[in-house]
């Protein structure tokens, strides 16, 4: 008897763990509800051909600049996830964002890997602080380092008014990893897709390939008709497309 229970007891474990996985992963949120709650953004469905380019770990003193050159030569609008502490040390470029029409987003104070809940609050306020002390304006667009959530994280920014910001997981340009210019422009050219988001790093390290790369892929998609607009404009869109359908 006692060697049956010795082996009905793991088994049971088992049996319970397996039941707890099953249930536990079924009450994980994912992709799609919080694209039907609004909550976060990849992209958006559309026809018209336009994108939004964004940038992390923003701003950088050089590369920053060379990639507000590149979009005014363009006259193309971007979105900038900004980091509290870089932005304190280069307020000027903060400003120059603002005043020449691109969006300011929020993307932590000291871009944390990993950080708790509170934590993660504290770090959007401060940020949000910075963004405001320079330019008056409070971003509501946030995007988490690496584009790591937990579902709490989430429900927490979200009651706050923010919409956390992805990006189209195939146009990972991948350039904070220095993979050359080509493989940066083929990585855009390729997959661009209208209403499509694409993920670029002007800061936390040397840049000089994402410039070179953009000098290529804007004048390139623009040849192809694309319009660059802020994530906000995109968003609009995407509402407007919404009451369309509803009446």
């Amino acid at each position: 008897m006692k060697k049956f229970l010795l082996f009905l007891l793991p088994l049971c474990l088992i049996t319970v763990s397996f039941f707890y996985v099953k249930v536990s992963s079924s009450e994980n949120k994912g992709r799609k509800y919080y694209e039907e709650a609004g909550q976060i953004l990849w992209e958006i469905q559309t026809e018209e051909k336009i994108i939004a380019l964004t940038f992390d770990d923003v701003p950088h003193r050089t590369y920053t600049a060379d990639v507000l050159d590149v979009l005014e030569k363009y006259n193309a609008k971007a979105t900038f996830f900004i980091v509290g502490q870089n932005a304190e040390k280069n307020p000027e470029l903060i400003a120059r964002m603002y005043e020449e029409g691109h969006e300011l987003a929020n993307h932590t104070f000291t871009h944390p890997l990993k950080t708790n809940v509170p934590n993660l609050m504290k770090e959007i306020q401060q940020t949000d602080e910075v963004i405001a002390g320079i330019t008056g304006y409070q971003p509501t667009l946030f995007r988490p380092v690496e584009g790591q959530y937990t579902d709490a994280m989430i429900e927490a920014i979200a009651k706050k008014g923010y919409k956390v910001v992805m990006w189209s997981w195939h146009l990972d340009t991948l350039d904070w990893k220095n993979p050359g210019v080509n493989r940066i422009v083929n990585t855009v050219l390729k997959g661009v897709k209208a209403g499509n988001i694409v993920l670029f790093h002007d800061g936390g390290g040397n840049r000089a390939q994402t410039v070179k790369a953009l000098e290529q892929i804007l004048p390139e998609l623009e040849k192809q008709g694309y319009q660059f607009v802020t994530v906000s404009e995109l968003m609009e869109l995407q509402r407007t497309h919404q009451k369309i359908k509803k009446q």
